[in-house]
């Protein structure tokens, strides 16, 4: 595993230091981070299509980022995905995630997203990036709860087709040899480990769709977050280290009640002010091999965002592990011959 890394997301704005790459990356490394995650949507940092297209913009990019002492992990279209499939239901407020140019025409919004994804593929591969960050969208998002009765063949329908969208995106990822990985979220049809496998299924188990594991949406289901690296190890290709808590109470529960984050029973925290067993995560990941990057993705109800960003670099490295090369009481061992075995069972050689 490598790391410490920040998604900048959270971060970008138009006041120093944080208004171009340049500044935004030095700024990350100071603060003890080695790799940024950077948001394909935010042009005060970064241009898709240039990054698509020209490997010599690729490399000025990278040149900025190793001149400050940090790396490109990832690059991340979640905004983009999440417009692969929208229920109508959403589309006045999801037209903000896409050019002016694009509100109000569905069908054009829809087709400009899946080109993002394909140009992100395109200039994950120029970065030498082999994991790619994105949501998958939602067309069932308002079907969650099954009241009104759903019909008969809704929930398969709805995935065959979110299938159907994703399918030439997947390929042209293959084609670049870049796995992109969704972050199960509460908001998108791909929320939790039944989800993803549906989507799985209706993809005939397309080697590129991974996922990008977040424990701290699984802590706002009630979902074992622990269990779900033993089943899911194998599609996960990317991680963001985020906390969060859950407190119910007598008034309020998953759900939220529409309240504002501070007043959820569940919500997103710094590092280190959650619930999250993130020892226990680290060395899990750690068992199965994983070998993508620590991202910390910092959200949180309470704390400022540069107090979480300073926090958490030395949290994430604090929870690293060096892998070990060989059992730590082998130096007890002596050689091993077969007669020895065969006493050692009681057997006659």
């Amino acid at each position: 595993m490598k790391g410490p890394a920040l998604f900048l997301a959270q971060f970008v704005s138009d006041e120093a230091p944080f208004n171009s790459l340049g500044s935004i990356t030095r700024w990350a490394a100071g603060h003890g981070y080695r790799g940024v995650q950077i948001p394909t949507w935010d042009s005060r940092i970064f241009d898709l299509q240039k990054a698509a297209e020209s490997q010599d913009y690729v490399d000025e990019v990278k040149g900025i980022c190793a001149g400050n002492g940090v790396e490109v992990t990832e690059l991340s279209t979640h905004l983009q995905g999440q417009l692969v499939a929208s229920h109508p239901a959403y589309d006045r407020l999801f037209d903000g995630f896409a050019p002016t140019q694009l509100h109000r025409n569905v069908d054009a919004r829809t087709a400009w997203a899946a080109e993002q994804l394909m140009l992100a593929a395109k200039a994950s591969r120029r970065f030498g990036c082999t994991s790619h960050a994105t949501f998958s969208g939602a067309l069932m998002w308002h079907l969650l709860y099954p009241w009104p009765q759903r019909p008969a063949g809704l929930v398969e329908e709805g995935f065959a087709e979110l299938a159907r969208r994703w399918k030439p995106i997947l390929d042209c990822f293959d084609d670049e040899g870049v796995n992109a990985c969704y972050e199960l979220h509460p908001g998108e049809d791909l929320h939790d480990g039944v989800t993803f496998e549906r989507f799985l299924e209706a993809l005939d188990d397309h080697p590129r769709a991974n996922i990008l594991y977040d424990p701290s949406h699984f802590v706002l289901q009630q979902l074992d977050y622990l269990a779900f690296i033993d089943i899911y190890h194998d599609r996960i290709k990317a991680f963001h280290v985020k906390d969060a808590e859950f407190r119910p109470n007598g008034r309020a529960g998953v759900y939220g009640s529409y309240s504002p984050w501070t007043e959820r029973p569940g919500r997103f925290r710094s590092l280190g002010d959650g619930q999250i067993d993130f020892t226990s995560i680290f060395t899990k990941l750690t068992h199965y091999g994983f070998d993508g990057w620590a991202v910390l993705e910092w959200e949180c109800a309470f704390k400022h965002p540069e107090q979480g960003a300073a926090e958490g670099a030395p949290f994430i490295a604090r929870h690293m592990i060096r892998k070990a090369e060989r059992a730590f009481d082998d130096f007890a061992g002596g050689s091993v011959e077969h007669g020895i075995v065969r006493d050692a069972l009681g057997l006659a050689n």
